[in-house]
């Protein structure tokens, strides 16, 4: 059976963390529910868990990219036109240098803002359930829910004292 969103309204920090206790204690997942807010709650200040992310990977996997097509690009460069001034050798590393330099940046650079995109989930092209409440000073928790545990879902929440506890039509 599919899991479908229901999503409850408080308008006190506290009774949404009682609610995330609550619909813990009830044997629903850490990771079926989440807390929507518009004010930068510190991490853990309702007592979810903690997110995994992978951002530290993207600039890397960019910056190794980017030195490579650097590399290769002033190799290749050097080795389809060759000019020997005085003797010196084809390839030189000192001008290499500049150019790795500046490819190494450009692709960590360009992979860091890919994996801002990516680890933000953007673009959300899933219509979701939400309350434009919860721009106006609201706290929501979101809880994905099978259809036989909605009520218990929603009594869970109404005991932890939501104003409103919405479901989708």
């Amino acid at each position: 059976m599919a899991k479908r969103p229901i999503l409850g309204l408080f308008n006190d920090a506290n009774a949404a963390a009682d609610a995330g206790d609550g619909l813990k204690s009830a044997g629903v997942s850490e990771k079926d529910y989440d807390f929507l807010t518009d004010a930068p709650y510190p991490e853990g200040a309702f007592g979810e868990r903690e997110e995994k992310h992978r951002l530290y990977i993207y600039p890397f996997v960019g910056a190794v990219l980017g030195l490579t097509s650097a590399l290769l690009l002033t190799t290749m460069s050097q080795m389809a036109y060759p000019l020997v001034t005085g003797g010196k050798p084809i390839i030189s590393l000192p001008p290499m240098a500049v150019i790795s330099y500046e490819g190494t940046m450009l692709g960590a650079i360009l992979f860091t803002v890919l994996g801002i995109i990516f680890e933000s989930r953007l673009p959300n092209l899933k219509k979701g359930l939400y309350d434009t409440r919860i721009t106006e000073g609201y706290i929501g928790v979101l809880v994905n829910a099978e259809e036989t545990q909605h009520d218990r879902v929603a009594d869970v929440l109404n005991q932890a004292g939501a104003v409103d506890v919405k479901r989708q039509s």
